[in-house]
């Protein structure tokens, strides 16, 4: 005998009251004391917090006041969808303490990723949505990998396995774990991590976000992209209550908001469709627009836009410095003039959307290996502490981290263990001033595209040493975090120290926002 409407009601009141007590519990618990070796100048790191935010803030104003200019007609559907997806990307709104949004992590200035120099030079990592004002990675959650630019990671093809090479193609994140396979579009699938990571926005789950969109000052505009009755959804009584507890939520109640099945459905909708409006604006000429200096010279092949350094450091990526195997440019040198090597209906990527193992030493800075004890709201986000390894794309695979919608590609993991996605090499040296460092590889290591170079020229040349010893990064690298499936075609290049900068030097011509000399 099935309940009746009341009974029914009351039954998930109660269930619901039950978990919003369980979970804001913890919020009363003190946090304990972690133990961290390498501090950011919390100063300079809550200063440039503000900045950033500001400048959040403002874009996102600014994008508001578009959004009410744009005509409502058919051809002007994409900018819509576009500006939907920039109001999504820079809404701080949009976690569980109203003060982090997407592009905190990943900012334009820096090529879409990490806008902190002083971070990017310490713990690599970001603060989440769960931190005190000036960031202290004693007592704030990190993520645990350097932010990944998400610029032109729409190209990016949904993650399949090819028997005959035996590799994955596609995907997003470091680990491929946003393979795409519901919306056909890894970008999309993306968007929606960061909403929900406890280590990231913070937020409960799926319903919170779509709830805060709801409310948010944009509301009108997403149902004029997405459909008038988008938010007719009958929110259970401590839905805004829920916004304000952080994930995650518990391992044996993944939705915590209670709604109806067809509420249910609805919110999986509107999420998508979130998804789809920021990954819409990722593909679109505000974050990957081909404006660099090589997509230049690659229009006017006739002109000398390339310097001499910058040419040969083109011609060693090709050949001496193996650097085309993995970020492949998809071009040919003809007398001279860099040229398309065949019909494509867009520039080179610098990628092929593989991952390996290129032997990256540990990185003991990164916060999340000193996480190893409940925070105030009792979340352990490492309990592994030092031991822990990040072995990439077979954490994916095996389930670990992400769901891995095949079986089949479970069994390949054993195959893929400390690999990570190869990243497009666009916008790697984009920076808002020259003394401002980023940081390279998944851990953030190296920090200079000098480094980096000279890793991939010497990594199997020169001994082992210890982290923190004489010459480290120099004439010795510390070992690989992981030895399994080590990638053995770099290591020793025999590149010489004027190769080096000469390969950087090309590198550097990938930055979009070039203006030629006579346009200046």
């Amino acid at each position: 005998m099935g309940l009746n409407g009341s009974k029914m009601l009351m039954l998930l009141t109660i269930a619901a009251a039950v978990v919003t007590a369980t979970l804001l519990a913890a919020i009363a618990q003190t946090p304990a004391t972690r133990t961290f070796p390498k501090k950011p100048n919390l100063a300079i790191v809550a200063r440039d917090l503000t900045r950033v935010n500001t400048e959040i803030d403002r874009t996102f104003t600014q994008t508001l006041s578009k959004a009410a200019t744009i005509p409502k007609d058919q051809s002007h559907r994409l900018e819509r969808i576009r500006t939907l997806g920039k109001l999504l990307l820079y809404d701080r709104t949009l976690s569980v303490e109203r003060n982090t949004a997407c592009v905190s992590c990943h900012m334009p200035e820096t090529g879409f990723t990490g806008p902190i120099s002083e971070l990017n030079k310490t713990t690599v990592s970001y603060p989440g949505s769960v931190r005190n004002a000036d960031a202290n990675p004693a007592i704030s959650r990190y993520s645990g990998r350097k932010p990944m630019s998400y610029s032109y990671a729409s190209y990016s093809p949904v993650l399949h396995y090819n028997r005959t090479q035996k590799d994955f193609y596609g995907g997003n994140f470091w680990d491929m774990r946003a393979s795409g396979w519901k919306l056909q579009n890894p970008a999309s699938e993306q968007a929606q991590g960061p909403f929900t990571d406890p280590d990231e926005q913070g937020l409960l789950e799926e319903a919170c976000v779509v709830y805060l969109v709801s409310k948010s000052p944009y509301r009108a505009f997403f149902e004029e992209v997405w459909g008038q009755d988008s938010f007719n959804i009958n929110w259970p009584a401590d839905i805004e209550q829920l916004t304000r507890v952080p994930g995650p939520p518990p391992t044996n109640n993944p939705h915590p908001v209670k709604l109806s099945p067809q509420d249910r459905t609805r919110v999986s909708a509107i999420y998508d469709q979130i998804a789809m409006s920021i990954a819409a604006n990722e593909a679109g000429p505000d974050v990957s627009p081909f404006s660099s200096k090589f997509d230049y010279a690659l229009a006017h092949p006739k002109q000398k836009v390339l310097t001499k350094d910058e040419l040969a450091g083109w011609q060693l990526y090709r050949t001496k410095g193996k650097c085309n195997m993995c970020h492949v440019d998809g071009t040919s040198m003809i007398k001279g003039q860099i040229t398309p090597a065949k019909a494509t209906d867009q520039a080179p990527l610098f990628t092929d959307f593989t991952s390996a193992n290129i032997g990256v030493p540990k990185n003991l800075s990164i916060p999340l290996l000193y996480e190893t004890t409940p925070d105030r709201y009792g979340y352990v986000a490492n309990p592994k502490g030092l031991r822990y390894v990040d072995t990439g794309v077979a954490d994916f695979l095996d389930g670990k981290k992400g769901k891995n919608p095949s079986a089949e590609w479970a069994t390949h993991a054993a195959n893929f263990v400390g690999k990570f996605q190869t990243p497009t090499l666009r916008n790697v040296d984009l920076r808002p001033y020259p003394g401002f460092v980023k940081a390279y590889s998944h851990n953030g290591y190296f920090k200079s595209l000098k480094e980096i170079v000279h890793f991939y020229n010497t990594r199997d040349k020169f001994p082992h040493c210890a982290p923190g010893s004489p010459g480290e990064k120099v004439t010795c690298w510390p070992p690989p975090e992981v030895k399994q499936n080590l990638n053995m075609q770099i290591g020793n290049l025999g590149l010489t120290d004027r190769e080096e900068n000469q390969i950087v030097a090309f590198l550097k011509t990938l930055s979009d926002g070039y203006v030629p000399p006579k346009l200046k």
